[in-house]
Parts: structure tokens; C-alpha cells; sequence
């Protein structure tokens, strides 16, 4: 697929998605989030990808939905388009390799829970991020009920979303919603010092503590996620990769 809403990018294990509507301040449309799962499945099939980075072009990560593109929306077409919005940040949540948001500028409504939806988020120390969705009679999406309260507890997650209010990069830092908020100009470059660290370690590793952290995170019981953890241990154990890390460790030992 030819893109014209994102650009697709691969460097040393790590793929790169950047947002590329930098005149309308990487708002999302249709067209965008289609591109965006294709991205994702060309990035899934990849066995070079060992990670993957969102970050936005120009002066924001996303100011959230097109309004244009909403306009003359029948209510089953806005059904319709939040379904497929939904789907799209499935596929981000439940993405076998991890991912990082590099958070540029403006994160918000579902330009936000996009970087909510990665497993890590680096943000620029004056990057505004925020659900405005109170103020505009809406509600979130992309699982962002969840995923804020797990980061930053229940009570602040209802202080957010009811006031309606944008944080700075630096703040969302201070209460757990990012793991490091950095300067501007040194943003990709801490990004991609993050996923470095990330590529040198086992793939299949990376993809089944993934599998648990989503299992942990409610969708099965804690019976069933310490059962998984011994599944997921003998699965690695058995592997080639397994002995050479082994070897290696012994080696950096003597």
C-alpha cells in the first residue's frame, strides 16, 4: 500500500510510524487509521522488526479525530467508524512486539490514546496531552477507561477525564501516564536508545512477557496468569536462543 497519511520507516530492528498530516496537526481520518493497521501487519510479518515506534511529523503527535471527516455522518456511520477505530487500537494494545510512543507535541482525544495504547511512552518535557472529550459532549475510546487507570490510578484518571484538562509532557511524567518526558530535541534520539535496549534482547521473550502483561492487565485470572507464567518460562528454557544467551552470560562473567 501507498501511504499519505503516515510514513513507514526501518532502521536497526526498530520500525517507525509517524503520523503525516502535519498541516491539520496529524488529526486522524479514515484514510489514516487504514494505513495504520497496514503498517502494523507489514511491521507484525517482519521478523527484522523487533519493536515499534508512533511518533507524529511537524509540531504535534495528534490533536485526535478529524471533525472534517465526521461532518454528514449518519449515527450508524459514526458506529461504524468507531468499531473500525476500536479495532485498530486492538491490534496496537494486543501487538506481539513492543511498541513506544515518542510523543512530539500535541497528544490528544484519540491522537492521546494512541500513545496510551503503547506499551512505553517518551514525551517532550512542553508536549500537551489530554482527553478534551468532556468539553466537546464525548467520550474516549481505544480502551482509554482502562489503560489510564492502570497507569496512573482511578482517582487522577476521573480528575483527567472530568476536567477535561491537557497535562505537559513533564507533569504526565511526575504522575506515571509517561515513563520519561525529555527535551524536544532530544526526543528520538532517547526513543530509539529505548528500543535498542529493547531489540538486544530475545524476541520470543519480549512477545510472550507481552502476552502476560496483558493477561495481568484483567483478561484472565490470576489462576490462569500464574499457570501461563510457567508455560511461557519452559516455552523459552526449550529454545536454541535459550543456550547461546546461557554461553553468552558466562562468557561476560569471566
Amino acid at each position: 500500500m501507498d501511504y499519505e497519511c503516515i510514513i513507514y520507516e526501518k532502521k536497526d530492528q526498530v520500525g517507525l510510524i509517524k503520523l503525516n498530516r502535519p498541516r491539520v496537526l496529524n488529526a486522524m481520518n479514515r484514510q489514516l487509521w487504514i494505513e495504520l493497521q497496514d503498517a502494523l501487519e507489514s511491521a507484525r510479518q517482519d521478523g527484522n522488526i523487533k519493536a515499534l515506534v508512533f511518533t507524529g511529523e511537524g509540531r504535534a503527535f495528534s490533536t485526535g479525530a478529524d471533525l472534517k471527516d465526521s461532518k454528514g455522518r449518519t449515527i450508524e456511520d459514526y458506529r461504524i467508524y468507531l468499531e473500525s477505530l476500536q479495532e485498530a487500537s486492538r491490534k496496537i494494545i494486543r501487538f506481539e512486539k513492543p511498541t513506544i510512543a515518542a510523543i512530539n507535541g500535541y497528544a490528544l482525544g484519540s491522537g492521546y490514546e494512541l500513545a496510551l495504547a503503547c506499551d512505553i511512552r517518551i514525551a517532550a518535557r512542553k508536549a500537551l496531552i489530554g482527553s478534551p472529550e468532556a468539553r466537546v459532549t464525548s467520550s474516549v475510546t481505544g480502551g482509554a477507561f482502562r489503560l489510564v487507570q492502570d497507569l496512573v490510578g482511578p482517582g487522577k484518571a476521573r480528575e483527567l477525564l472530568f476536567t477535561a484538562e491537557n497535562i505537559t509532557g513533564e507533569e504526565a511524567q511526575k504522575i506515571g501516564l509517561v515513563n520519561k518526558a525529555v527535551p524536544l530535541e532530544n526526543l528520538m534520539n532517547e526513543t530509539f536508545a529505548m528500543a535498542k535496549k529493547i531489540v538486544a534482547n530475545s524476541a520470543f521473550s519480549l512477545k510472550l512477557i507481552k502476552k502476560g502483561f496483558l493477561m495481568a492487565q484483567g483478561e484472565a485470572s490470576l489462576e490462569a496468569l500464574m499457570d501461563y507464567e510457567i508455560e511461557a518460562c519452559l516455552a523459552c528454557v526449550s529454545t536454541k536462543d535459550r543456550q547461546e544467551s546461557l554461553e553468552n552470560f558466562e562468557q561476560r562473567k569471566k
